[in-house]
């Protein structure tokens, strides 16, 4: 009850600082009916508390809430939920893959299986729904333990029983032209005539197929998200829908934090989309920039006064919504929504102590969920702690400014050593995209790697490739990394292996970017052909470097993990590289 209290009460407070329209009265005998749409995204499998921390304002300055962890979730939920009977729970993608061990190594199942106790009721899909291909993706909707990557299934639990909530598709098309998934859903509250209905259409970004492994999404299309959305709502209407709720895996950025309602600065790939919706729409839960943010679109759009929410990432915040339904008139006459904070428990960072705090309420661990995750940590834990090799110091993720990372150069260190036989491929040249690179890898005090800490760093489960390009496609595909849609410094820039450098000026023109490539101090020769190992993300043009896809001799190799770890046990302490790999002019 203290939960609760403490929880509702902040809550009330916050109201008069929420972004809704006023609300009309309605006829005497049709009271309005409040809907509850509980939101969150990108939990991506966090079942333990994931040792982050979210910052809340109090009158004293700015605190840090440490947060997440399924069995304090799946409190905070359940709280909300008590609330009011008329409520929703919904997702917006990523809900599973590029996920800590503890749920990976088990094919995210104990996701699934968290999230049926917590009561979630449909997810729109993301793209790393996507990572391990449709047919591992049925079996998270539908169960069973049908093998379809090189992990075994259901190694904890004998039957896997599947989603109890639905998965939501609304434009992503099979080849005979239905969607994938149901492209929307319809919850109804209440009865007879005060009864109301709420219309939740779910789906993907259309760019899922740069952001996955292109095997992953074989004969899918991903149609446009507003015109998707869009020829929905007449459909909705015709079925009594009186809400129109848009749960989509894109988003946004802004200036301000999440208890900013202004949403200054909005920015972000969500915009455009966000321009073409139909009135209609009344609410869009979005996600994967991992932003916390509530915004009231209609301070740009008048005409479109829906709000725009996001629940940061890793179960660390969900997104209280109301929606206040006139059921004579069949519409929604006002809308407010609340951040609210898993607090879990306290933590050690890189920065100090994260302890518990009175600033916001305490959700306590729900003892079902718990004894879930105490049951697949104990399965993963001696896969986890096992020793794989020692480094001679830390290997940070962070790129300097010329894009080059010592954590992405030294796993293409490994890649290449772990492909340069002739039996292996003969490779002369790695690739790594930092995309795939996750996390920090910060050995312990004597040096000591774990399989957990690699296994967090790349999460995926590629496998290596090696293939034979020219010189002059290797020139092109520098090239490519700039204008790719991941492209730039930011998404889509390669690390390369010991031996190999290149220099680029991004001021100027597309094409003439890459000034000089070597291979051992030799320039990369046009008509030469040279071995280049990538991972199996890169080998089918993911990230959107399709030249990848015109090596050929192809050899298949090992997992881009089971090669790290081979790597870092070669020697008895692994050096990181240092950084002079890449080049970069116009930031001399």
């Amino acid at each position: 009850m203290g939960v609760k209290r403490g929880m509702f009460g902040m809550l009330a407070a916050l109201a008069a600082l929420s972004a809704c329209a006023t609300p009309q009265g309605a006829p005497r005998g049709f009271a309005p009916v409040e809907v509850k749409i509980i939101a969150f995204n990108d939990f991506h499998g966090a079942l333990e508390p994931p040792r982050m921390s979210v910052p809340a304002t109090t009158d004293a300055g700015t605190v840090q809430v440490p947060a997440g962890g399924a069995a304090y979730f799946a409190s905070a939920v359940r709280a909300l939920r008590d609330a009011n009977p008329n409520h929703v729970v919904v997702a917006a993608g990523d809900l599973i893959s590029a996920s800590p061990l503890v749920s990976a190594q088990f094919l995210d199942e104990p996701t699934i299986l968290a999230m049926n106790m917590i009561g979630l009721d449909f997810n729109a899909l993301g793209n790393h729904e996507f990572d391990r291909g449709r047919e591992e993706l049925l079996r998270m909707q539908h169960g069973g333990c049908e093998r379809n990557t090189a992990l075994q299934p259901c190694r904890v639990d004998a039957d896997f029983p599947g989603a109890r909530f639905g998965f939501l598709a609304a434009n992503v098309r099979t080849e005979d032209g239905n969607t994938l998934f149901p492209a929307y859903a319809i919850r109804r509250f209440g009865s007879g005539a005060g009864e109301v209905a709420v219309g939740i259409i779910g789906l993907p970004l259309k760019e899922t197929p740069a952001h996955v492994t292109p095997a992953g999404v074989a004969g899918l299309t991903f149609a446009d998200e507003a015109d998707s959305i869009n020829a929905l709502i007449p459909r909705l209407r015709s079925e009594g829908a009186d809400a129109i709720v848009v749960v989509i895996h894109q988003g946004v950025s802004t200036e301000a934090g999440y208890e900013d309602r202004t949403c200054r600065g909005m920015d972000g790939e969500l915009m455009p989309i966000l321009a073409r919706l139909d009135p209609a729409v009344d609410l869009v839960v979005s996600g994967h920039t991992h932003n916390a943010y509530i915004c009231d679109y209609g301070r740009i759009d008048p005409t479109r006064p829906f709000l725009v929410t996001s629940a940061g990432r890793s179960g660390t915040m969900l997104t209280d919504i109301t929606l206040t339904i006139d059921p004579a008139a069949g519409r929604v006459v006002s809308r407010r929504a609340e951040p609210v904070i898993v607090q879990s428990e306290g933590y050690r960072g890189s920065s100090g102590e994260v302890p518990l705090t009175d600033a916001r309420p305490r959700f306590p661990a729900a003892a079902d969920v718990g004894s879930l995750v105490q049951r697949y940590v104990a399965a993963a834990a001696p896969i986890a702690a096992r020793t794989v090799g020692r480094l001679g110091g830390p290997a940070p993720r962070a790129p300097s400014p010329s894009g080059e990372s010592i954590l992405g150069t030294l796993i293409a260190d490994g890649q290449l050593a772990a492909t340069r036989d002739a039996d292996m491929g003969g490779a002369r040249i790695a690739f790594m995209n930092m995309g795939g690179v996750r996390t920090d890898l910060t050995p312990g005090a004597d040096g000591a790697v774990s399989y957990g800490q690699i296994f967090a760093v790349q999460p995926f489960g590629n496998s290596l490739v090696v293939k034979t390009m020219t010189g002059r496609q290797i020139l092109a595909l520098l090239e490519q990394q700039f204008t790719a849609p991941n492209g730039g410094t930011r998404g889509a820039i390669l690390m390369p292996s010991r031996g190999f450098a290149y220099t680029y000026d991004l001021s100027r023109p597309p094409g003439e970017r890459i000034l000089a490539a070597s291979l051992d101090g030799a320039p990369i020769n046009d008509g030469e052909r040279y071995r280049v190992t990538m991972n199996s993300f890169l080998a089918t043009g993911g990230d959107g470097l399709t030249l990848f896809q015109e090596g050929t001799d192809v050899v298949g190799g090992m997992q881009d993990v089971d090669a790290f770890e081979r790597y870092l046990t070669s020697a008895d302490r692994i050096a990181p590289p240092e950084r002079g790999r890449i080049t970069r002019i116009d930031i001399r």
